[in-house]
């Protein structure tokens, strides 16, 4: 069982395992689209607890609980009786990650003194630092801790103890013998206080408020006592039913009392007004044990099957249940314990602080099952669409969290979504590659798994453009010499367009010619042509620029020059025109 009011304070557990991936977009200021993506089998951020170990080293286990300051798993067992030639009873020291017993204290005082084999029935409290204070049949309140040869103990006078929890101060001990509730001193038993009641042998000390609520199933009802006081202050009725009880236990947050009754769960406030009733799954399971975790604010209950299967809904199986202590709600998937029945005694539940990590005890199977939590992965952001050019990298990365940390595979759809496909080695949380023509419209999503399930990222699209070159060339730049000796120049790579319009001709000279030598398709400065080379005038005339070669096709289509460097190129013909026109003038005057 998890300490219902321990000694000492626990430690608060180490916090569940979280990924965090880190995901940004190739693009430079891309905005942060909303976690968005979809769950896969289960929803996105789905709680589920799963098996990790199985320990059958500590007998017929009767109750358990994790020490809250040496971190150990104590077990108070009986013996197995199949188990023949040994002699598992006594209080066993586990180490909870493997179930590897550190020592076992097997002897304890009887009724006169004598020690003696005992097994331990139920543990009461974690001692400080480490330890136990339990209860062994039939009247015997025990201390012990790991490595001792024998435990500590005395009996209680009185009829067999039927439970047992922390006295209101740290040496005495609450202990109920049927119907009489007591207040017993640790070290002596001697009963300091005493209390008969109308009926029953279980309780649950709600420490922080000073109460004790004493469960009467045969008359079905619960007794609130003061313990300050240490009477009856109000009675509360439990509902009908055939009288079988699991347990009695109280949230330690909110003083609400939880009791397993028949096959359901009553929960009522720390007032006594009832909140709510849990039905266990099936009709048949029987609730036998529950446990608190103040940090999740989650309550885990045992259920157990009768183990008859004349009964209808019994199949031998038990199952945990995982629920919010404020609304009784599921709080994670509930899960099945395999052969769990209570033909050879109930349950018992050990939670970590934090609730990442549950033992719960099978009496029947002589095994302790290790559960731990897992969180399906929750997509935290998606890739972003990009638009790139042919040839351009694109890098694409997802972010998603989950317990364990879930793997990732990219997947590509040419469907537009209506099937998917892995790709190949795309296995890490960022995704790049070289775009193609034929990438264009394909979708890209990023699928996260772990223990729990899958989830997956929105798409990404991809539009995917022409090839950008406005940044080629490298020819030799085009070159014209003028009558005066002055030698004009295409671009500086020897870009230009093709041969321009003759001009006029000059006097007593052939026309000059406007164009330039060089191949289109260079940089935005020199694709307009050569620029106007050599002086207009003279008798032979002038060539503005070379010779230009232009790609078939057409200069523009052929190279998608840009339209502000044709209008450059045309700024430039129409100044060389304007030039030879004034040149030519005074001649035709004179």
């Amino acid at each position: 069982m998890t300490p219902r009011h321990p000694l000492t304070p626990g430690r608060a557990g180490a916090a569940s395992a979280a990924l965090a991936l880190v995901l940004a977009s190739a693009a430079a200021g891309s905005p942060v689209r909303a976690a968005g993506g979809e769950g896969g089998d289960v929803p996105q951020g789905t709680v589920v607890y799963r098996a990790t170990a199985q320990f059958t080293t500590a007998g017929r286990v009767r109750d358990l609980f994790l020490h809250p300051d040496s971190g150990k798993l104590y077990v108070g067992s009986d013996d197995l009786p199949e188990t023949t030639g040994s002699n598992e009873s006594g209080l066993h020291v586990l180490e909870p990650a493997d179930g590897t017993v550190r020592s076992t204290v097997g002897q304890a005082p009887g009724p006169t003194g004598t020690l003696g084999r005992r097994a331990v029935r139920q543990l009461v409290a974690p001692l400080p630092g480490d330890g136990a204070v339990f209860v062994y049949p039939l009247r015997g309140i025990g201390t012990a801790k790991d490595g001792d040869a024998a435990a500590a103990g005395a009996w209680v006078p009185g009829g067999p103890v039927t439970d047992a929890a922390p006295g209101p101060g740290p040496s005495t001990v609450l202990v109920a013998q049927g119907s009489v509730l007591s207040e017993v001193d640790l070290a002596t038993a001697a009963v300091r206080r005493s209390l008969t009641l109308a009926g029953g042998d279980r309780f649950a000390y709600d420490r922080a408020r000073g109460t004790v609520w004493f469960t009467d199933l045969g008359n079905r009802r619960m007794y609130r006592v003061d313990l300050a006081a240490f009477q009856v202050v109000a009675t509360v009725e439990l509902p009908a039913g055939d009288g079988f009880g699991g347990f009695t236990e109280v949230d330690p947050e909110t003083g609400a009392v939880w009791v397993g009754l028949d096959t359901s769960v009553v929960v009522h406030d720390a007032a006594g007004r009832r909140i709510g009733v849990i039905e266990g799954g099936g009709g048949a399971d029987m609730p036998r044990a529950a446990g608190f975790d103040a940090a999740t604010h989650e309550a885990f209950v045992v259920w157990q099957d009768p183990g008859d299967t004349s009964r209808p809904g019994s199949d031998d199986n038990g199952a945990l249940t995982v629920h919010r202590t404020r609304d009784l709600k599921e709080a994670a998937k509930p899960v099945v314990l395999p052969g769990n029945h209570v033909q050879l005694g109930s349950a018992a539940v050990a939670v970590r602080p934090g609730g990442a990590t549950v033992f719960v005890s099978d009496p029947a199977a002589g095994r302790i099952t290790r559960l731990e939590r897992a969180t399906s992965p929750l997509i935290t952001r998606s890739p972003e669409d990009r638009t790139v050019a042919a040839g351009a990298e694109v890098s694409l990365t997802a972010q998603a969290e989950g317990t364990p940390a879930p793997t990732v595979v990219w997947q590509v759809s040419t469907d537009a979504g209506r099937t998917w496909q892995a790709v190949p080695g795309a296995t890490s949380t960022t995704y790049s590659f070289k775009a193609a023509a034929t990438d264009n419209g394909r979708r890209y999503r990023a699928e996260f798994t772990n223990d729990a399930g899958a989830g997956r990222t929105d798409p990404a699209v991809l539009t995917v453009t022409a090839a950008d070159t406005t940044t080629g060339g490298g020819g030799t730049p085009g070159t014209s010499t003028g009558s005066d000796g002055s030698t004009g120049s295409g671009g500086p790579d020897g870009s230009g367009g093709s041969g321009g319009p003759a001009a006029s001709a000059g006097p007593g000279g052939s026309a000059a010619t406007v164009g330039g030598t060089g191949t289109a398709g260079g940089s935005a400065g020199s694709s307009a042509g050569s620029s106007v080379g050599g002086s207009a005038g003279g008798a032979s005339g002038t060539t503005v620029g070379g010779t230009g070669t232009t790609p078939a096709g057409g200069a523009l289509a052929s190279t998608g020059t840009a339209v502000a460097s044709l209008a450059g190129a045309a700024l430039v013909l129409t100044a060389a025109g304007w030039v030879l026109v004034r040149r030519t003038r005074p001649g035709r005057a004179g």
